[in-house]
């Protein structure tokens, strides 16, 4: 058949005007990538992949397995091992998520591909960043990541944790135990009164001549009277709290003398778990979604990044208003970054989200107590319009549900994440 010029021309016309559109209005498949593999990140590929299934989802995550920061108190304090807490990505690549294990170290935003350390580079239509927590090593003079060797921050569950663990089964009985707790914002806010807690656990059953030291910067944290009083019924006078009014906050750390200098004075320890203070992940800021603080400001919203647009920031580096930094909050922004990302790929209006955040504390076994929040996205940003926490004084039997409750949310939230 003879092609006319006209036709030609038309056709041709056409053509090129194809290939002018975006890739999504061609008619190729979105390309979602996140970046992160834990309860953001894995939570965020698989509600992408569920509420848009013709998307191209790729997960990068640098460790074959992810270890848990929650319970891992518990295998510090020995009522846990360290299998109770690692996880692999095999389950949520099954749900035809393309599992890529390498770590991102570049974000080109006006071309949207994130580059990869084994040299690798990965297109995208939208990105989430989920890139959990790093330290600021050098904010409190002596403390480095060498230092992280000697007095152990097991901040990121793994080889430090079972470092902390060893140290205490080490020390002789009659140490001393102390733990540095970081200025707000961090990662988990009730996580060093739980670990207090839970070495005291150990401490008790094993080492009951000992006693440990709480640093902290803060004059009030998170479950403050809960914790106060299980120290209280559980370890009388083995666990001192020292506030930031009482001179609390550390100004120095010797490793080698294995001292820690406060603004009230100098003390020594047998085992010292320094938690230095943090900011988003590296790649967060290689990406320029960060603030001059190293947190990333979100659109309450959205989650997506108020710095680049078509990058959404979700768990421990985000600033996510009145929510914690929590495993929950985590999960909950992910499932709505995860809605709000499909309908911009449509060309919808974002729902209307919906946040919430539960944590769990279980200071010894059989004894957990729990705060729980619901938050709305507002134009100040996402704030808490109801929540509670667990009553003073209650029963032993609600103490031993409560710890029941939160092996049930760790569960429950893992299935969600990578299940």
């Amino acid at each position: 058949m003879r092609t006319s010029r006209r036709s030609f021309v038309a056709g041709g016309i056409a053509a090129s005007a194809l290939v002018g559109l975006p890739r999504i209005a061609r008619g190729a498949a979105p390309r979602v990538v996140v970046v992160g593999g834990g309860f953001g990140g894995g939570t965020a590929a698989k509600y992408v992949k569920r509420l848009m299934p013709e998307a191209e989802v790729t997960l990068v995550e640098r460790d074959r397995q992810f270890v848990t920061c929650p319970f891992s108190n518990y295998v510090i304090g020995g009522i846990e091992k360290m299998q109770t807490i690692t996880h692999g990505y095999d389950k949520i690549a099954k749900r035809g998520i393309k599992v890529v294990h390498d770590e991102a170290v570049g974000v080109d935003a006006n071309a949207k591909k994130v580059t990869l350390k084994g040299g690798a580079s990965l297109a995208y239509d939208r990105l989430v960043l989920a890139p959990g927590i790093d330290f600021v090593w050098d904010a409190v003079p002596g403390y480095s990541e060498a230092a992280a060797e000697i007095m152990p921050h097991a901040w990121k569950a793994g080889p430090q944790t079972l470092l902390l663990r060893k140290q205490l089964e080490a020390m002789r009985d009659g140490g001393t135990v102390i733990i540095v707790a970081p200025a707000n914002p961090f990662r988990c806010p009730p996580g060093p009164y739980e670990r207090a807690g839970m070495i005291a656990w150990y401490l008790k059953n094993h080492k009951p001549k000992s006693k440990i030291l709480i640093f902290d910067p803060k004059d009030t944290f998170s479950k403050q009277a809960l914790f106060f009083e299980s120290y209280e019924n559980l370890y009388p006078g083995m666990i001192q709290w020292i506030s930031g009014k009482q001179g609390g906050k550390v100004t120095r750390v010797d490793p080698k003398a294995m001292t820690v200098e406060a603004e009230f004075g100098e003390e020594k320890g047998d085992v010292i778990n320094f938690i230095p203070p943090q900011r988003a992940g590296k790649i967060a800021q290689l990406a320029g979604v960060t603030d001059e603080k190293g947190w990333c400001p979100i659109d309450p919203k959205t989650m997506e990044s108020t710095k680049v647009k078509g990058i959404y920031v979700v768990g421990d580096a985000s600033i996510a208003g009145a929510m914690p930094k929590s495993g929950t909050s985590a999960n909950s922004q992910a499932r709505n970054a995860a809605a709000a990302l499909v309908a911009s790929l449509r060309g919808q209006e974002p729902p209307e989200p919906s946040y919430a955040n539960t944590c769990y504390s279980i200071v010894a076994p059989g004894y957990g107590f729990s705060v729980t929040a619901m938050y709305a996205a507002t134009p100040e940003g996402i704030k808490e319009i109801a929540g509670g926490v667990s009553r003073l004084k209650a029963p032993a039997k609600d103490r031993d549900l409560e710890a029941a409750y939160a092996y049930d949310w760790y569960r429950g939230i893992m299935y969600d994440a990578l299940g």
